[in-house]
């Protein structure tokens, strides 16, 4: 059973920075493909950025640059660095998992967390 378990959401001004994490407990992480999502009130959920179990990314156009996926196999955790934060930024942040390679379509991933809110100020 995979059990997903976001931190590190907060507040911050327009060009600060955060870190999320998410802990994955109860699966076998190393060959789990791994995802970050959000979704601002009345928006679709959207893909922020993906990770496979040996280190391929993928990221969405509007964060590359400024976000960096990573991930600690040992610790059966994923990060999702968030730098030059911009209030468009500002919704819940889920962690997501699946089986083999990333995907980009959120249907695609059986597993979640219950997200951390983020909110950029401006």
């Amino acid at each position: 059973q995979v059990q997903l378990v976001e931190s590190g959401g907060g507040l911050v001004q327009a060009g600060g920075s955060l870190r999320l994490s998410c802990v994955d407990s109860g699966s076998i992480f190393s060959i789990n493909a791994m995802g970050w999502y959000r979704q601002a009130p009345g928006k679709q959920r959207e893909l922020v950025a993906a990770i496979t179990s040996g280190g391929s990314t993928n990221y969405a156009d509007s964060v590359k640059g400024r976000f960096t996926i990573s991930r600690d196999n040992a610790k059966n955790t994923v990060y999702l660095q968030m730098n030059s934060l911009k209030p468009e930024d500002t919704a819940v942040y889920y962690c997501a998992a699946r089986g083999g390679y990333y995907s980009t379509d959120v249907r695609d991933y059986p597993y979640w967390g219950r997200g951390t809110q983020v909110t950029v100020s401006s």
